[in-house]
């Protein structure tokens, strides 16, 4: 299992903090996700063999959020 903590700008509740969660757990690989909107940041544990980083930052861009890096 690989982490990653991504910097994501534009959250500004609780309900963003969801729809990240929500659209990172649907990514194939991915086993664990927290976010806190209050720090802006995401922390993700997920098989490097099913996904990558670049697609986790897509996938939170596609969700309508900026990943700063």
């Amino acid at each position: 299992m690989a982490k990653i903590e991504l910097k994501i700008a534009g959250m500004t509740c609780g309900g963003c903090a969801k729809s990240i969660t929500s659209a990172l757990q649907n990514c194939a690989g991915v086993e664990q996700v927290k976010v806190d909107h209050v720090s802006g940041i995401a922390q993700i544990v997920f098989d490097s063999a099913q996904t990558n980083a670049q697609e986790l930052k897509t996938v939170v861009e596609d969700a309508g959020f900026d990943v700063l890096n």
